[in-house]
């Protein structure tokens, strides 16, 4: 029954049978893969009259002839048979020998001009895939025509033409020679860009070219200047025109055709954080976001975000001030209020002789910062700022309500391996800086000091490593960690941090009686914080993908080292918005607050 089986699979696999309609069948033999899809493609729709049917049939042999022509068969064969069914459809029988294939023996591609030295074309001629010895493919051979075409064009060679373009083929000894040469001429220069549609200061539309007048005309320098006008935000809409039928010597007029936005836009948010918090209740959230792209002329923008969640609103404005550069130079400035919770609080239960989670830390802050934040040459990301800010807390039953004037700087740089939302490779590096002072307006002296690293890259195309590292440090004296606001201080925990336990719940705790003489024990945060990850990623097909990671660290105080780890599962699906990640973690440790643990984590977004 096996080798049955068997025999009438290889018998499917080279007959290839034409879904019959009410006029004919057709049975094509002999031919499979592309050399199949020619040959149907040649032949073309079934007949749908018997007129039409008559044709397809006298027409059939020619038509095989030109597909196996064009794929390199020049010494094919067919064979016909029509059986004539009066009630119903004819049925065409087709026996196709392909014969030898004709080999390219040489490939000749020959440029002059300004083109033949610009690098752009080695590299294109580097990457060709027609090599000597391969089967001849007439539509890879129009193919290559049409890549040099298109590259001439893109890259400014208006005037260009062929020379020579043609396939000598050898049919006695089954080789073919192709030669291209191509007279690129000279190369055209981007003359005057003009802007209309906007009323943004000219100057300000000037620093978005990010190329210089006169310089050697390519789309690529015409679509940066498109993303460089997207990226601002003022635009709905932008057209690049180069105005090639306005040429002035070798100079091609560039026009922009801008439409802004709409003054003011709301967006209105809703959503929920579920198993975010220490006693994994379900927490609604509202958030409204007031944007202005462009207040006036010289480009400043404002952006406002109310959000709504219990014991946790949150209101933050935005102000930017375009400098020396719309986009690489901003002056920010920044007012907030918001209120937060940190760690775990329990109470001691003489009965169970355990601990009872009660609730965690809260805060309420104020703030007001100026930010400076330029994009340098070397694509760093530099910031310098400074912060007002003040914060009201309880802890261990006293009110804390310290004020603080930080002054940062920050380095940033992300390296990415492709402009996509999941891309392949990439490197991301975060360093910064803050001090507080008593004689500059602080509570007490500070110096706050983190680096973030995160490493991606793909291998054998499906197998994708992810790995990041957080490091940060509080240096302060002994006697000022409880006047240093829990939003200033180090927690671990989370699903950018160690998944399987709840955002911000691990790290350092202190124990002490209130006033009913209950023993609370609260989790503070601390000094430093180390985590580290390291996740394994397997495409399964090119939108999604398995995972496996483990994650590890803490935040620790000098007399509260404890290193905790969980290990999970994930599964992604890589959608049009950036990637969807469900995962599930397991925390592996027990620490002084928290059982071992287990944890469902919804993320979207890019990686980098």
């Amino acid at each position: 029954m096996l080798t049955i089986t068997f025999l009438l699979v290889s018998v499917i696999c080279v007959t290839f049978s034409v879904r019959a309609n009410d006029w004919l069948t057709l049975k094509i033999n002999g031919v499979e893969g592309s050399l199949e899809r020619n040959v149907k493609a040649h032949l073309g729709a079934l007949p749908e009259s018997s007129v039409q049917r008559r044709a397809f049939i006298f027409n059939a042999e020619d038509n095989i002839e030109a597909a196996m022509h064009s794929m390199g068969y020049y010494h094919s064969r067919v064979s016909q048979n029509v059986i004539n069914n009066e009630k119903r459809a004819w049925v065409l029988n087709l026996d196709i020998d392909a014969g030898k294939p004709t080999l390219i023996s040489w490939v000749d591609i020959q440029v002059k001009g300004e083109m033949r030295n610009d690098p752009i074309f080695e590299k294109w001629l580097s990457q060709l895939k027609v090599r000597p010895g391969d089967r001849l493919n007439h539509g890879v051979y129009e193919d290559v025509k049409a890549q040099l075409l298109t590259l001439a064009l893109a890259r400014g060679y208006f005037d260009g033409k062929f020379d020579q373009a043609e396939i000598a083929v050898n049919r006695d000894f089954n080789t073919a020679k192709i030669s291209l040469y191509y007279d690129s001429g000279k190369r055209y220069h981007i003359g005057k860009v003009s802007f209309t549609g906007s009323n943004l200061e000219p100057q300000i539309l000037e620093e978005l070219v990010p190329f210089k007048y006169d310089a050697p005309y390519s789309t690529g320098n015409l679509a940066q200047l498109n993303r460089q006008l997207l990226d601002t935000g003022y635009f709905s809409n932008i057209k690049v025109l180069p105005l090639v039928d306005q040429v002035e010597g070798i100079q091609v007029p560039v026009r922009v055709e801008l439409s802004p936005r709409p003054n003011h836009s709301i967006e209105l948010g809703l959503g929920a954080d579920i198993g975010n918090t220490v006693d994994n209740s379900l927490e609604p959230r509202v958030r409204v976001t007031w944007r202005t792209p462009q207040i006036n002329k010289y480009g400043h923008s404002q952006e406002t975000t109310a959000e709504w969640a219990p014991d946790k609103p949150k209101f933050l404005t935005t102000y930017t001030i375009p400098l020396t550069h719309p986009l690489d130079d901003q002056l920010k400035i920044r007012m907030g209020m918001l209120r937060d919770k940190y760690g775990v609080t329990q109470v001691y239960n003489s009965e169970d002789r355990d601990f009872k989670n009660t609730g965690q830390l809260e805060s309420s802050k104020m703030l007001f910062a100026v930010i400076r934040q330029q994009r340098l040459q070397s694509k760093w990301l530099f910031n310098y700022s400074a912060e007002i800010m003040r914060e009201n807390y309880t802890q261990s039953g006293v009110d804390y309500d310290p004020r603080f004037v930080l002054f940062g700087t920050s380095l940033s740089k992300t390296t990415r391996g492709d402009n996509s939302l999941d891309p392949k490779s990439g490197f991301f590096q975060f360093y910064s800086l803050e001090y507080a002072d008593p004689s500059l307006g602080s509570e007490v002296r500070l110096a706050r000091l983190q680096t973030k690293f995160k490493w991606i890259n793909t291998f054998f195309d499906k197998h994708r490593i992810v790995s990041r590292l957080d490091m940060a440090a509080n240096l302060t004296s002994e006697g000022s960690l409880a006047n240093i606001p829990p939003s200033l201080r180090y927690f671990a925990g989370g699903d950018q941090s160690i998944r399987g336990y709840s955002y911000n719940e691990l790290g350092p705790s202190i124990d002490s009686v209130n006033d009913e003489g209950e023993i609370i024990r609260e989790v503070v945060g601390g000094r430093y914080l180390m985590v580290g990850s390291l996740e394994y990623q397997y495409y399964v097909t090119p939108t999604w993908r398995v995972a496996t990671f483990v994650d590890a660290g803490n935040a620790f105080d000098v007399n509260q080292i404890e290193l905790v780890t969980s290990v999970g599962a994930g599964i992604h699906w890589i959608s049009p918005i950036g990637p969807v990640k469900l995962d599930v973690g397991i925390g592996l440790n027990e620490t002084d607050t928290i059982s071992r643990p287990w944890r469902i984590h919804i993320t979207m977004g890019a990686e980098l």
